[in-house]
C-alpha cells in the first residue's frame, strides 16, 4: 500500500517561495492540458470565477497592454488584480493589487494559500503542476482574498490550454499575431492564431488589433462559433493621430463610442499608440458605458509606465532597455528607435534565448546600429554569446560585431564605443546604447543599471 502524498511545508520568505516554485516544472517544458490547473483551482474553490476577467492574448504587448488596461480601470475606482509574465526582475512583479506588485510578505502568503493542495493534484495528474500553474493558482487566489472587482490576466503562452485560460474572459483581447514559440504554438500566423482563440469565449466580447486576414479569419471564426461579439481595430476603434513628444507622445484615440484627443503617452512607438487603442476599446467593452470620462482618460495614460519596453534606464551615455525577443517585437521597436529618437551612433547589446529566432531580430535591428556587442544573459536557456555573434557577423560583417559574454562588460564596451563618437564618424555625446534580445536580458541589465546609479 502507498503511502499518503505528504503536504509541502510552508514558506516563510520570499527566497523559499522561488526556491519551491523554480523546483517545479519550469515555463519552457509543457504539457497542454487545462486538467491540472483546472484541478488545482477547483480544490482552492474556482477562485477565478469570483471576479470578471479581461484575458489578453497575441504575440507581442500584452504586457505594456495589460497595464494600461489596469490603469484605465483604476482611473474608474474598480479595484484591479493584474497578473503578468514573465517578470522583469522579481517574481512578484507578475501579481499586482490595485497597480502595485505583491510585497515579499503578502507574495508568500500567496504561495502558503495554495501550496498546502499542490500535492494532491501532484499525485492525482499523469504530471505534477508547472511553476506557471502554481503562480497562476497564487493570482487567482490572490485576486479572490482581495477582493478585486476585475482582473486583467496576460496568456503565458498561446490561449486554449494556457493555466490562465481556466478562467472564463469577459473580454477577450487578442493583440497582433506573428510567428513566435513556433515549436509549441505553430509554424505560422494562422495556426498560432487557432491557439491564441482560445480565450474568446461564449457571451465574451473580442477585441481585435489589427491583424493578418488570415489570422483575422481564425479569430473571427472562433468568435461566430462560440456567439462573441467582436469590435476591430481599424473598423471600430483606432488611433487618429500621433506625434512624437519628450518622454513619449501624444495621441488622438477613437473608441468604440468617442474621441479622446491629446492624450500623453509616456511611451514610445507606434506600437505603443496601438496598444492604448485596444486598452481603451478593451475597457470599453467591459464597462458598457457609451462614453469615459476624457479626463479620466487622460490622467490614466499619462501615468503609465512598462518597464524594459523602450525605457531610458540611465544617461550620459543614454541607456536603453527592450525586451524585444522575436522578430515582429524587434521590427516594432526599431520603428519607435527611428521614429523617436536621433541616437547617434547607436550601440546594441543583444541577448537572446537559444530557442529564439536570432537571425529574425538581428536582421530588424541591423539598419539601426553602428555596433553590435553580442552577450548572454545568466541562464541555462540564453544562447551562448559567441554564437550569436557568428550569426550576426553574416549579417553585420566582422567589423560591426563584437563579444563580450559577460553582460556587464558588454554594457560597459558599448557606452565606452557610444561616447566615442568619432569612432563611426559622429560627434561625441550623441550616442547611445540599446540593450535587447530577451525579456531576462533586459531584466538583468535594468536590476544592474539601477544598483550604478
Amino acid at each position: 500500500m502507498s503511502e499518503p502524498p505528504v503536504a509541502p511545508r510552508l514558506a516563510e520568505t520570499f527566497a523559499e517561495v522561488e526556491d519551491a516554485l523554480l523546483s517545479r516544472w519550469p515555463e519552457t517544458r509543457l504539457e497542454p492540458s487545462l486538467d491540472r490547473i483546472a484541478a488545482y483551482t477547483e480544490l482552492l474553490g474556482d477562485p477565478q470565477r469570483s471576479f470578471p476577467v479581461i484575458h489578453l492574448t497575441g504575440t507581442n504587448g500584452k504586457t505594456s497592454t495589460s497595464r494600461m488596461v489596469d490603469a484605465l480601470l483604476r482611473g474608474l475606482e474598480l479595484r484591479t488584480g493584474r497578473f503578468t509574465s514573465p517578470h522583469v526582475e522579481r517574481m512578484s512583479e507578475r501579481i499586482s493589487i490595485d497597480g502595485e506588485p505583491l510585497t515579499d510578505e503578502e507574495f508568500v502568503q500567496a504561495f502558503n494559500d495554495v501550496a498546502p493542495y499542490t500535492h494532491l493534484v501532484d499525485s492525482e495528474q499523469d504530471h505534477p503542476l508547472s511553476f506557471f500553474e502554481t503562480i497562476v493558482a497564487m493570482a487567482y487566489a490572490a485576486f479572490a482574498d482581495a477582493p478585486v472587482e476585475v482582473a486583467v490576466v496576460e496568456v503565458g503562452m498561446g490561449g486554449s490550454w494556457d493555466a490562465t485560460n481556466v478562467a472564463d474572459a469577459a473580454v477577450a483581447v487578442v493583440l497582433p499575431v506573428a510567428v513566435d514559440h513556433a515549436r509549441y504554438l505553430g509554424e505560422t500566423p494562422a495556426a498560432i492564431a487557432a491557439e491564441k482563440a482560445g480565450i474568446i469565449k461564449p457571451g465574451s466580447v473580442a477585441v481585435m488589433a489589427e491583424q493578418s486576414p488570415e489570422v483575422a479569419e481564425v479569430l473571427l471564426q472562433r468568435a461566430a462559433e462560440v456567439g462573441a461579439s467582436v469590435v476591430r481595430e481599424g473598423t471600430d476603434f483606432g488611433v487618429v493621430t500621433r506625434v512624437p513628444a519628450v518622454g513619449g507622445q501624444v495621441v488622438s484615440l477613437q473608441g468604440l463610442r468617442a474621441r479622446y484627443d491629446d492624450v500623453f503617452l509616456p511611451l514610445y512607438g507606434a506600437h505603443q499608440a496601438q496598444n492604448a487603442a485596444v486598452a481603451l476599446a478593451a475597457v470599453e467593452s467591459f464597462t458598457g458605458a457609451q462614453t469615459l470620462d476624457g479626463e479620466i482618460v487622460s490622467a490614466a495614460f499619462a501615468e503609465v509606465t512598462s518597464p524594459a519596453r523602450l525605457e531610458v534606464i540611465r544617461r550620459s551615455p543614454t541607456i536603453v532597455l527592450d525586451a524585444a525577443h522575436n522578430p515582429h517585437g524587434a521590427e516594432a521597436t526599431a520603428a519607435a528607435l527611428e521614429d523617436s529618437f536621433t541616437f547617434s551612433p547607436l550601440i546594441g547589446v543583444m541577448g537572446v534565448m537559444a530557442d529564439k529566432d536570432a537571425e529574425g531580430v538581428l536582421a530588424a535591428f541591423e539598419p539601426h546600429l553602428a555596433h553590435l556587442v553580442c552577450t548572454q544573459n545568466s541562464t541555462q536557456r540564453a544562447m551562448p554569446a559567441e554564437k550569436l555573434a557568428r550569426a550576426a557577423r553574416e549579417i553585420y560583417g566582422d567589423h560591426r560585431v563584437s563579444v563580450a559574454p559577460r553582460l556587464a562588460d558588454a554594457i560597459d564596451q558599448a557606452a565606452t564605443l557610444a561616447e566615442a563618437g568619432g569612432v563611426f564618424g559622429e560627434s561625441v555625446g550623441s550616442g547611445a546604447v540599446l540593450v535587447t534580445g530577451s525579456v531576462i536580458t533586459a531584466g538583468e541589465a535594468r536590476a544592474m543599471l539601477k544598483g550604478r546609479s
